[in-house]
């Protein structure tokens, strides 16, 4: 977000979502997180989200 200017309103606006669901993104103590709100937010910023299941 810093290296494209955005500030949080910007950013939660382009992901079609509130303020505070953004909040809640970025708080690494949330664990309500989604794969779709963590697309969204990469989409915004030019990034796609590549999600790999390995063997253990």
């Amino acid at each position: 977000m810093k290296a494209q200017n955005l500030n949080k309103t910007t950013m939660a606006k382009k992901m079609h979502t509130s303020r505070a669901a953004l909040n809640r993104l970025l708080d690494e103590n949330d664990t309500s997180l989604t794969l779709t709100t963590l697309a969204s937010a990469a989409a915004v910023l030019g990034k796609k989200l590549n999600v790999e299941l390995l063997a253990a």
